[in-house]
């Protein structure tokens, strides 16, 4: 095979959009390319003859460099990816992923080096964003199992002081009820909105102090509920039915199963989708309220399961996630999942309400 003459080389790395800069054993530049020049903004005849270190924001940074080429367990003189910092002709550091090579000549005497590098302050920005996605949407989750047993010991208490209490003494402590309400719907919308954000990866900030930007989560003040003064009525119009809440958090099930056993339901509280299963064997079940993220198995697999095994009974996710982030609910929906999916924390009212349509009288 015939070789390529070494000019075609000189022109390949002489056009290439990446940093290319060659050095000889002493460090000084012998080549540097238009990626270079475009980057960097220095101009070759700026920098050809001059020390490597020019490029570097520290001789410490440019010592690191070399030292990690030497160090090369094959004794080949390799880096690959190895990240480190040049700095521009402005000043400003550049951080870059860099790969290179020492040369030597025929003796195995070391002769110089070449660098390959390409700038990666976007990925690295790419992968902050990622990151504090994540973390968003993970603190998001974890705010929304504690909120939800927050509104339904909320709303539990209204109904034990509208029971109870006298008339003039329940209006005075229903405020302070609708103002916890008011501030957990707030709360709500916060994290929502979080998620919504995470999800979609923009959004907008207002300055809150000179210089220090803030992202703009755009809430509203929630808005305020009637309110319910009335004498207490009977909810007991869902005895006799019998629903599993299916959910890890031990907070959320038990305030679930206490808003529902006031409406007159059975409650029956499994913390897997296997013991669900197991309890599904033992009685019969009018409806099964399920989590989406559980350990051992996910709200989809349960729905699938129960859809094989029991396709006339009905069964309803809750998610505390704003974005379908393992399409749980979309193959669920796409499978046949009629009911209604909500984000928790779930407004006990709709909750009922919701129940009481699938299998109320």
């Amino acid at each position: 095979m015939k070789e390529l003459p070494k000019i075609y080389f000189e022109k390949l790395l002489e056009s290439s959009p990446d940093i290319v800069v060659a050095v000889d054993r002493q460090g000084t530049i012998i080549f540097y390319n238009d990626g270079a020049k475009q980057t960097l903004g220095y101009t070759a005849r700026e920098v050809l003859g001059k020390n490597v270190s020019m490029v570097y924001p520290s001789l410490d940074e440019a010592r690191r460099v070399m030292t990690a080429l030497r160090a090369d367990q094959g004794g080949r003189g390799h880096i690959h990816n190895f990240e480190c910092q040049l700095k521009n002709k402005a000043g400003h550091v550049v951080p870059v992923a860099m790969s290179g090579s020492l040369i030597h000549d025929q003796r195995g005497k070391e002769h110089g080096s070449i660098g390959f590098a390409k700038e990666i302050a976007e990925l690295q920005l790419r992968e902050q964003i990622e990151t504090l996605g994540e973390l968003a949407v993970g603190l998001a989750h974890e705010i929304n199992n504690p909120l939800e047993s927050l509104v339904n010991n909320v709303e539990l208490l209204d109904r034990f002081l509208k029971k109870h209490a006298s008339g003039d003494d329940y209006r005075g402590e229903h405020e302070r009820l609708a103002a916890m309400k008011r501030e957990l719907r707030r709360i709500q919308a916060i994290v929502e909105r979080v998620g919504e954000m995470a999800a979609s990866g923009t959004y907008g900030t207002i300055e809150y102090l000179p210089g220090k930007l803030m992202a703009d989560l755009g809430i509203d003040d929630p808005q305020e509920e009637a309110a319910s003064v009335g004498p207490a009525t009977d909810g007991h119009h869902l005895s006799g039915k019998t629903v599993l809440v299916v959910d890890d958090d031990p907070d959320v099930s038990r305030s679930v199963r206490e808003i529902l056993e006031d409406e007159g339901c059975k409650v029956v509280v499994s913390h897997s989708g296997n013991e669900a299963l197991t309890e599904l064997d033992r009685q019969p079940i009018d409806l099964v309220l399920s989590d989406v993220v559980m350990p051992d198995m996910d709200g989809y697999q349960l729905f699938r399961k129960l859809q094989s095994t029991r396709p006339n009974l009905p069964i309803v996710l809750m998610t505390a996630y704003y974005y379908d982030k393992d399409h749980v609910l979309k193959r669920s929906a796409a499978n046949g999942l009629k009911d209604v999916i909500f984000k928790k924390p779930i407004k006990p009212a709709r909750l009922i309400q919701l129940i009481d349509a699938r299998i109320g009288p």
